[in-house]
């Protein structure tokens, strides 16, 4: 039930999970529980951005108790901030939003036009050939189906070439094909292993993997750069054939879990989060396991790696149709925007990069939306030359 009031609080919750947090509310001890995860999830300490949660809780048993059946709106969290507040930004030494009616601003003409990212990627398969996938186009072949938001694997051809390496007598090893899937800036997409393991991509993430996975042997897939989210088919599913994913300066095994891996050209270091089970992260100087809960953090230019404890949710939102960013300088922020609405960005004002928020926003929103309140209580102004943002 966590995952569903996330995307509820994120306005990417659906009928039917709708349904199920109406019902679930109705007893009083999921109420408590409701209140409760809103305090930890948020963790402000400031008594100036402690949310009223009494009020914000009366608007939302007000919103799953009408009888009146209507497109789910997201209300504010916590009655401080915005009425509007799809997106939850707390800026604790500057400004806090109110629940006032907020004047119209215009910004520049490009920033309106730019809309939020969708489900689209490019499949590259064994012979080179590139397929599009997105929204409304659907693809087939003998291993592969595609609805425009999300491409599964058949795993009954496991079965198929395991049989035939038995039959082939004259070969020492059937080949294997491998397919890439890409997602651009701007695009994000789901895809399901011949093995059922489900993986999400990020945008501008590119993932290398086989279309079939021989019994008995390591299930291995390579994230190129980019990020992904996996949700690995355990290992007792498969005669304990561990699953491995390589990327740069690292290798990580595990069993059957979920965590997410971050591993982004641009960025200084990669990074690993473990939300269930365990994994093992190694590369040529060390070995370690991860609890969950914990990151490691390889740095691209020693290969020295640390280990801290984060908040999963925080890391992993993306996946669920949000960015939640906690104490992210503006530089982090805009990188991430950057690629989920396809735009450059460039801080011409140095000071601006170090400056921290907090808050909770929807991938859903157009980058008007959210550039507004960031402008507004930040003192930041923007130009744009030739489709590039420019910060002052």
């Amino acid at each position: 039930m966590k995952k569903i009031i996330i995307k509820y609080i994120a306005n990417t919750i659906t009928d039917q999970e709708l349904d199920a947090l109406k019902l679930w509310l109705k007893k009083e001890k999921n109420q408590n529980t409701f209140e409760q995860y809103i305090k930890t999830s948020y963790d402000i300490d400031s008594a100036m951005n402690k949310p009223d949660l009494d009020a914000a809780y009366k608007k939302i048993r007000h919103s799953i108790d009408s009888k009146k059946k209507s497109k789910l709106r997201i209300l504010p969290v916590w009655s401080g901030y915005a009425a509007a507040a799809v997106v939850v930004f707390m800026f604790s030494y500057i400004y806090v939003f109110d629940n006032k009616e907020q004047p119209a601003e215009v910004l520049n003409t490009f920033v309106t036009t730019v809309e939020s990212g969708v489900d689209k990627a490019t499949l590259t398969l064994d012979d080179g050939s590139n397929i599009i996938l997105e929204a409304g186009t659907v693809y087939n072949n003998k291993t592969v189906a595609s609805n425009g938001e999300e491409i599964i694997y058949k795993k009954e051809q496991e079965t198929i070439i395991n049989l035939e390496d038995k039959v082939e007598t004259n070969k020492t090893e059937s080949k294997i094909a491998y397919n890439y899937l890409t997602t651009p800036r701007g695009g994000e997409f789901q895809i399901t292993l011949a093995d059922g393991t489900q993986v999400w991509l990020n945008s501008e993430t590119k993932l290398k993997y086989p279309t079939v996975f021989k019994k008995g042997e390591t299930r291995q897939v390579e994230l190129v750069y980019g990020e992904a989210y996996f949700d690995v088919s355990s290992s007792k599913n498969h005669n304990g054939a561990t699953f491995k994913v390589i990327s740069n300066l690292q290798e990580v095994e595990v069993f059957g879990t979920e965590f997410n891996i971050k591993a982004y050209k641009d960025e200084e270091s990669v990074y690993t989060t473990l939300a269930e089970g365990k994994v093992a992260v190694s590369n040529f100087a060390f070995k370690d396991n991860l609890k969950v809960g914990q990151q490691s953090i390889i740095s691209k230019s020693t290969g020295e790696i640390a280990i801290k404890t984060v908040n999963i949710y925080n890391e992993t939102a993306w996946r669920l149709g949000s960015f939640s960013f906690k104490n992210k300088t503006l530089k982090e922020i805009m990188k991430v925007l950057s690629r989920w609405y396809d735009v450059d960005i460039v801080f011409e004002n140095k000071k601006l990069e170090t400056i921290k928020f907090n808050g909770l926003l929807s991938k859903k929103m157009t980058l008007e939306e959210i550039l507004i309140p960031i402008k507004r209580s930040s003192n930041l102004n923007y130009t744009v030359n030739d489709s590039k943002i420019i910060l002052k």
